[in-house]
């Protein structure tokens, strides 16, 4: 019987290793892709690159900003979806209070500044009993000098450029499976209930003592929520 596929979508400043005890769990099981955010600085572009790496269906599981790129591939190519898993991600676009606090990070990494607005967001990404963990916090810091600060720029203008996902929400119709910790410091689950409520077949997973980053905070309660979702 043919395997199914899985392409993870990522968030900004994170690489393939944020994905790295997922792939482990899964790779036995799934064919697996990580679909590449670090070529454009558009959602479009993203999504396109996405689909023209992916096969005809797949399942797409999406991260933060990679939940962006998803709204984008269901409005554009819902037919090739299986299923959507959407972790710690939002669907509104920015609003202003949100644009320039972007258009500070910019002028900040422009001016050499990028390990400073890396070190400025880390707190956001982790519950704050795990801001004293330097095992995890090396793995992020990694992540984002390996990413590097021309493509966190091309990420940050994607990001504020999006689109407001809100209005197609009701027209995804692949089950479709929400995920965020606890303690995210960037989602709410306000957030999280305009998703429920506008989705037809959507389901919310809150794993406790967890932030903005649960598969690698709790990859094991990741991993266990995804193998049961995708089987």
């Amino acid at each position: 019987m043919a395997r199914s596929t899985v392409v993870f979508a990522s968030g900004q400043l994170l690489t393939d290793a944020v994905w790295s005890p997922q792939i482990a769990a899964l790779s036995l099981d799934y064919d697996l892709q990580v679909a590449d955010h670090t070529q454009d600085d558009n959602i479009a572009d993203m999504a396109a690159r996405l689909l023209a790496a992916a096969p005809s269906r797949f399942h797409l599981v999406a991260h933060a900003m990679g939940g962006f790129t998803a709204f984008e591939v269901m409005r554009h190519a819902p037919e090739r979806v299986i299923s959507l898993v959407l972790i710690a991600t939002l669907a509104p676009n920015d609003g202003p209070a949100q644009t320039v606090r972007r258009q500070g990070y910019i002028r900040l990494v422009e001016a050499g500044n990028f390990p400073g607005v890396v070190e400025e967001r880390i707190p956001m990404l982790v519950d704050p009993d795990r801001r004293g963990d330097e095992a995890l916090l090396d793995v992020i810091r990694k992540m984002a000098a390996d990413t590097g600060p021309d493509t966190f720029l091309g990420q940050q203008r994607a990001i504020m450029s999006r689109e407001d996902s809100r209005p197609s929400l009701e027209a995804i119709d692949v089950p479709t499976l929400l995920i965020r910790g606890d303690h995210d410091g960037i989602t709410t689950q306000e957030h999280q209930d305009e998703i429920l409520a506008a989705v037809p077949e959507s389901r919310l997973k809150v794993i406790a003592d967890c932030g903005h980053l649960p598969m690698l905070e709790a990859p094991h309660e990741v991993n266990r929520i995804l193998r049961a979702w995708l089987g």
